[in-house]
């Protein structure tokens, strides 16, 4: 598979260096540093294209706007840094304080940008490990969102931790469960924007998630806990349809005899169920907002009924 990068100004990334480092810029640096966290992605692609082809279209469009992403950043990141020297490059007389601010107020929104590159990242790896959306309707949907819980509450301690090890050693070396290049990158923002160095790890959304994710769990074994309920729906002595809340897939489901109308397929769609050819029915995710749904379909199918019951006995009057 042929893998496909962006261009890296050398340049920028030269100057970049100089105006910040004593060390000499070793040629293509910055291309084989992008390379490398590019080719990290396409490996990934590479196993979801052998063990996920269905998802292969999808991981491949991931994969290219990461990586036209990620030399976006790289070359925006570099130009920055070729704008203001380091005080130790240029010395302090007459050092250009305020553009060495404007520098710094960049420098964090490009950190958040890297990590928005990191949670894409992390989205390609999702698709690899079938870690999608978990649908109510999986027959396994409990054990996804308790494993799913357990690995969130697991990545929030692992960063309280790594948190917790900076402000006490003032450097991320020695702590578990990160890479080398990792405690460098974390670490080369930390100097550059020290007011991140009580907490480098963000954990702001952490608990929020975690809460949402048991939300969802058990209002999940609620639903699973009841059987399946088969009701017919009346009009009079008139059976309009039979509904089944089917608790094994997670359906409102609405079967009928005949092909209903179109007055009645309108009605259906706009309160979002779908014709399901596999099962033969007209359904939706069962929430509760579809059994809110579907007393407002009931009321108007039972309306339009009437209506025609009226019609017919009208003309059987004239006649």
């Amino acid at each position: 598979m042929e893998r496909k990068y962006y261009e890296i100004n050398e340049q920028l990334a030269r100057t970049a260096n100089n105006t910040n480092s004593f060390s000499d810029y070793v040629e293509n640096e910055a291309t084989n540093e992008y390379k490398y966290y590019c080719d990290k992605v396409y490996d990934i692609l590479e196993k979801i294209i052998e063990q996920k082809p269905n998802l292969a279209e999808k991981a491949t469009y991931k994969v290219d706007r990461y990586c036209r992403k990620l030399a976006d950043y790289y070359n925006a990141y570099y130009k920055n840094e070729a704008s203001c020297p380091s005080m130790l490059i240029s010395g302090a007389g007459n050092f250009p304080v305020r553009k060495k601010n404007i520098q710094n107020s960049r420098r964090e929104k490009l950190y958040a940008t890297w990590k928005d590159l990191e949670e894409q990242v992390e989205q390609i790896k999702n698709l690899l490990i079938m870690e999608q959306p978990i649908l109510f309707n999986d027959e396994d949907a409990i054990e996804l969102l308790e494993e799913k819980i357990t690995k969130l509450e697991e990545e929030h301690k692992q960063k309280l931790y790594w948190n917790k090890y900076y402000r006490k050693n003032g450097t991320l070396r020695g702590a578990e469960g990160l890479t080398d290049k990792q405690i460098e990158k974390v670490e080369d923002f930390i100097k550059r924007c020290p007011e991140y160095s009580h907490a480098p790890f963000s954990v702001t959304n952490d608990t929020a998630n975690i809460r949402r994710y048991k939300q969802r769990l058990e209002k999940l074994k609620v639903a699973k806990a009841i059987e399946t309920k088969i009701e017919s729906i009346f009009d009079d002595n008139n059976e309009l349809f039979k509904v089944v809340r089917n608790t094994e897939i997670m359906r409102l489901q609405l079967f009928f005899d005949d092909n209903p109308s179109d007055e009645v397929r309108n009605i259906l769609k706009r309160s979002s169920f779908k014709w399901s050819p596999k099962n033969g029915a007209w359904q939706r995710q069962l929430t509760d907002n579809a059994v809110h749904s579907l007393k407002i379909v009931v009321d108007q199918i039972r309306r339009i009924n009437n209506v025609s019951q009226a019609h017919e006995h009208n003309q059987s009057e004239e006649r």
